[in-house]
């Protein structure tokens, strides 16, 4: 008798799924003509998806990746120009960035990110968040929001310093600068940093190993491991919350018109 899946791929416009014998689930981000940037739909589908991958009896482990030459390359501008001072969209983003983050943490199976080229906004959330992490030695990771105008708070306060620590957790998403994927793994922000072409392949064998293991032990483990992440909870909500106050004022604006017009902003709190 067939099992039955509860995934519907077919209720997901830019995500595509595809299974394999070993009960991995290979999922692609896939709108590679925008470098997989993150629009309303795609942050919906990332926040759902989880909490499907972690009900399915099919999937015993979850492998994500980037269709083309990058794994996300952060926020769509044209979302990001209208969330800011609508305190509704708001509201709701606030809500779905958290179901994003809790439901990775709580997903029941191990997930693997395979980060095959930048990362930023919703997808160095992804990358970051899965229990195993594979990165391009030449992938360009980081957390911009401070460059836009927003606090950092999709992700970075919960994981970010127990990865790296606090002093470079302090500095990247103070300054927003970025880090290739070879500086992310020495510095332990990814479990392993490999040439561009041997990345999927890596991220489908852990998964592979992590599929055909001994499954109960493997999530407990997870579970255990992650009680990190629900301790600094308080901490990620506190974050995302001020991010989301930071887009009902006047710096997001600016910082959305200067990455248009590719300029320096010039930030009316930082103006005489």
């Amino acid at each position: 008798m067939t099992t039955p899946t509860t995934l519907d791929p077919t209720a997901y416009e830019q995500l595509l799924f595809e299974r394999r014998d070993d009960g991995v689930l290979l999922v692609t981000i896939n709108n590679p003509d925008r470098y997989n940037a993150t629009d309303e739909v795609l942050h919906g589908e990332l926040a759902r998806v989880w909490r499907e991958i972690s009900k399915d009896p099919l999937t015993r482990v979850a492998v994500i990746t980037g269709a083309g030459k990058a794994f996300s390359a952060g926020g769509d501008l044209g979302m990001v120009e209208r969330m800011a001072g609508d305190h509704d969209r708001v509201s709701a983003m606030l809500t779905e960035m958290s179901d994003l983050v809790y439901n990775m943490i709580d997903c029941e199976k191990p997930i693997v990110s395979a980060i095959n080229g930048v990362a930023v906004g919703a997808g160095v959330v992804v990358g970051l968040l899965a229990d195993i992490a594979i990165c391009a030695e030449d992938a360009t990771i980081g957390d911009g929001h401070v460059k836009l105008g927003v606090a950092a708070g999709d992700h970075a306060a919960i994981i970010w310093p127990l990865l790296a620590g606090l002093a470079k957790s302090r500095y990247y998403l103070l300054t927003g600068e970025m880090l290739t994927g070879a500086e992310a793994e020495r510095i332990g922000m990814v479990a392993k940093a490999l040439p561009r072409d041997q990345v999927l392949d890596e991220a489908l064998r852990v998964a592979h190993a992590l599929g055909t293991g001994s499954q109960q032990s493997i999530r407990l483990t997870k579970r255990a491991l992650n009680s990190w992440l629900r301790a600094a909870a308080p901490t990620f909500d506190q974050s995302a919350a001020y991010e989301m106050l930071t887009f009902m004022g006047p710096d997001v604006v600016e910082g959305a018109a200067a990455l248009r017009e590719k300029r320096p902003p010039r930030f009316p709190s930082a103006r005489p």
